[in-house]
């Protein structure tokens, strides 16, 4: 019997003991051989890092803060596997979550595999949002004959040949919103396929206050400045401007998605809200960078 995909999961981390030792604590129970996977975490700077106990080997690495772009890289250029497969801190994969990933690759051994990432915190109405926001846009980007175009950073997986052959993650985006988007762009310009596997399956607990709900999409609108200007800068055609009927449908898409009726509007606003937040934060990038 051939031997599984040696897989090296990498996880990006600062200041957030808490949901990392939950993370690596979900990666116990992954239904992988132990012997074909490595987990690879680099601290951005923290202070703040839980001691774990974990059953499987962690290797531990430090960087100077630099974001999450530079810390991924840190960590693909330590890695051991034949593919890298990315989380984040606060996302607690099922323990499916890798084999399928792995079954995946087995089948198109070059293409980038984006998992399926689901709202770990139900109850908390920003983190709904967030992640309603995320499922509208992998239904809008990633059904049409081209296949997929868009995967976030926290549940993918790829080659590690391929991922240092494109530069990896551009550690020029101001915060942590974008390089992903960045990244995709890059991958599929190179000629590369992208493949999406709803079985590999992430839970992602991203605690929000309306504070921190603004900040984040106002944060995602200054990463899709910065994403427009690094398109520019490789003479690719200019990012137009998705269509009224992409914002309507937003706004609508809570009420096709069977939730609670009282839960349906304040989701669409809270929508709405992202789409505000994100055009503050693109203007704002824009000042920022003209000074």
């Amino acid at each position: 019997m051939n031997k599984r995909p040696f897989i090296s999961i990498i996880i990006p981390t600062y200041n957030r003991p808490q949901p990392l030792a939950a993370c690596l604590q979900s990666l116990d129970r992954l239904a992988y051989p132990p012997d074909r996977l490595e987990i690879i975490v680099v601290n951005d700077g923290g202070t703040n890092l839980p001691e774990v106990h974990n059953r499987r080997e962690v290797i531990w690495l430090t960087q100077p803060n630099a974001g999450p772009a530079a810390a991924r890289n840190n960590g693909a250029a330590q890695a051991r596997g034949e593919f890298l497969a990315f989380l984040d801190d606060d996302c607690q994969p099922d323990p499916s979550w890798l084999a399928c990933l792995a079954a995946q690759l087995e089948k198109t051994p070059d293409f980038l595999m984006g998992g399926c990432t689901l709202n770990a915190l139900p109850q908390n109405p920003y983190a709904s949002a967030s992640q309603l926001l995320v499922d509208y846009l992998y239904a809008y980007y990633n059904q049409g004959e081209e296949g997929p175009r868009f995967f976030t950073s926290n549940n993918f997986a790829l080659p590690t040949r391929w991922f240092i052959e494109l530069g990896g993650f551009d550690t020029t985006f101001p915060l942590a919103a974008g390089e992903d988007r960045d990244f995709c762009d890059r991958w599929r310009h190179a000629g590369r396929g992208m493949a999406y596997v709803p079985e590999a399956v992430v839970y992602h607990a991203h605690h929000l206050r309306l504070s921190s709900f603004w900040r984040q999409h106002l944060g995602y609108g200054r990463g899709a400045y910065h994403f427009h200007q690094r398109r520019r800068s490789r003479h690719q055609e200019k990012v137009s401007v998705e269509p009224m009927a992409f914002y309507k449908e937003l706004v609508l898409y809570p009420f096709q998605r069977g939730l609670r009726l009282k839960r349906r509007g304040l989701t669409a606003v809270l929508l709405a809200l992202t789409q505000v937040a994100n055009v503050a934060g693109y203007f704002y990038q824009g000042r920022v960078d003209a000074r």
